[in-house]
């Protein structure tokens, strides 16, 4: 799959259209589904929909100052959809639920305020707030869902509108506490940003499902991104999963970003969740970064303590996101000259679900502007995954600064691959293809290394990469060669 959006996308309300001219050509890369943005009104015409601010407005409503989002209209948006459908392409939503922004009013409520490192501390005396948690959307009044929300929906805020004072206030009422089922980070993470929505209450939980229903009718999506997962109740999740179960039937992706270094951790929610969710491989993340910056690299440990290597069906993996591109708040840089490593390992291995991102294939814009990564051969690499990455895996991780591993094929998938990369100095290795590819001639699909190998009688080769880099070799009369260097 694609993350179909980068941080610094220009807000000129026309990417649903960028993205409909891109689908036929990004589907023949080899990319199958596209993670939008999330695509509901956000509190901001310049934001990119996390400052949520009502579920129910696609880009319908004349709403916080337009009528479309971001990224286009809901007419935009469902043709969208029904484009990447036509050419079998499907859409994951990124469900935004933890939060609501830009309240129309403000309410009064009692507080107390808690310690930032410690949330399950109160740091005050109960006291009342002027705060920003009142939402009546006005632009759509009951269209959809006469559901309004008051301070009473949510369990924490950040901002006193009476004096101006900004902090981190649990919000008190009648059995009314942060979530039990989050991340136990900082005393309890429930809080993270906003008003914090209460899934205890039952209107919450009644709206939100009806919701995810309603969406499924005006946008017939593939799955679900669930933002900020460790922040609100997995119980409530549980729950959700199931209801979208029953009301629009079995088979959907589910995944979640649960941002965490912690294998222990995203392993234990994934049997929570009865491995019917997928985590983004934030560990596989972290090495890339790691690695790549390393004075003394050990490339044949890179998915010690993945997530892919403990939960192979499970982890969607990736090279950057939205969050870790340079100067985001998450930022994890991986060296330029890595990037075509990482993807390689990705891409053209059995384990593991990869996600490309928008920012490498197109670049990266705003103040800190970057080029498409790996030369712009990214699409390159996705090919080399729809065509020839089938097969038994080979392993040949033996070296700290050159490994690599082979694809035998299958029968209907019969061509197979080899992929050797180096983090040093020009590397050569000996690897098996399988017998039946004796005497064929393989050369570069990146057209990075000139020369060719040709397979001996027992199914070997002798396969070579330039210092810090990659080579992927298929047989040169492979079927789908002559579409390389094209993309």
């Amino acid at each position: 799959m694609m993350e179909a959006f980068e941080w610094h996308i220009p807000p000129d309300q026309k990417h649903w259209q960028r993205l409909r001219g891109a689908v036929v050509a990004l589907k023949a890369t080899g990319i199958d589904n596209l993670w939008i943005p999330p695509g509901c009104k956000g509190a901001n015409q310049q934001g990119n929909g996390y400052d949520i601010y009502d579920l129910w407005d696609l880009g319908e409503f004349d709403q916080k100052g337009s009528v479309s989002t971001k990224w286009g209209t809901k007419d935009d948006l469902v043709k969208l959809v029904h484009d990447a459908k036509d050419v079998g392409m499907g859409i994951y939503w990124d469900a935004v639920l933890n939060q609501k922004a830009g309240a129309d009013r403000t309410e009064q409520c009692q507080v107390v305020e808690v310690d930032p490192k410690d949330r399950t501390r109160a740091i005050t005396d109960v006291y009342t707030i002027d705060g920003w948690l009142a939402f009546d959307f006005p632009g759509r009044g009951e269209t959809y869902s006469s559901q309004k929300y008051h301070w009473y929906h949510f369990t924490g805020t950040d901002y006193n509108n009476a004096n101006g004072r900004t902090a981190i206030y649990r919000i008190l009422g009648d059995g009314k506490n942060w979530s039990n089922f989050v991340d136990k980070e900082n005393g309890n993470y429930d809080y993270l940003m906003f008003a914090d929505i209460d899934y205890t209450h039952p209107e919450v939980e009644a709206d939100v499902k009806a919701w995810a229903t309603w969406l499924y009718s005006q946008v017939p999506i593939q799955g679900i991104r669930f933002d900020a997962i460790k922040h609100y109740s997995e119980e409530f999740l549980q729950s959700l999963v199931e209801h979208l179960d029953k009301t629009a039937g079995p088979g959907w992706f589910l995944v979640g970003e649960f941002w965490e270094d912690s294998l222990d951790a995203m392993t234990t929610y994934i049997r929570n969740m009865r491995h019917k969710f997928s985590l983004f491989d934030a560990p596989l993340v972290y090495k890339f970064s790691r690695i790549s910056h390393a004075e003394n690299p050990d490339i044949s440990k890179v998915f010690d303590g993945t997530l892919v290597q403990s939960e192979p069906v499970n982890a969607v993996t990736l090279v950057t996101n939205h969050d870790t591109q340079p100067y985001q708040a998450l930022e994890a840089v991986v060296q330029p000259f890595f990037k075509p490593l990482a993807y390689a390992l990705i891409l053209l291995r059995a384990e593991g679900y990869p996600c490309v991102f928008y920012g490498d294939v197109y670049g990266i814009k705003g103040d800190h502007p970057f080029p498409p990564c790996c030369g712009g051969k990214l699409p390159d690499l996705c090919l080399a995954r729809k065509l020839y990455a089938y097969g038994v895996q080979r392993d040949y991780f033996d070296d700290p600064l050159c490994i690599g591993w082979s694809r035998l094929g299958t029968w209907d998938h019969p061509f197979g691959l080899a992929c050797v990369m180096s983090m040093a100095g020009p590397k050569e290795k000996w690897m098996y293809v399988g017998q039946e590819h004796k005497g064929e001639v393989w050369t570069d699909i990146l057209g990075w290394e000139q020369s060719h190998v040709v397979i001996n009688q027992d199914g070997w080769g002798l396969f070579t990469c330039s210092g810090k880099s990659v080579a992927v070799w298929v047989n040169q009369q492979a079927e789908g060669r002559d579409r390389f260097g094209k993309l």
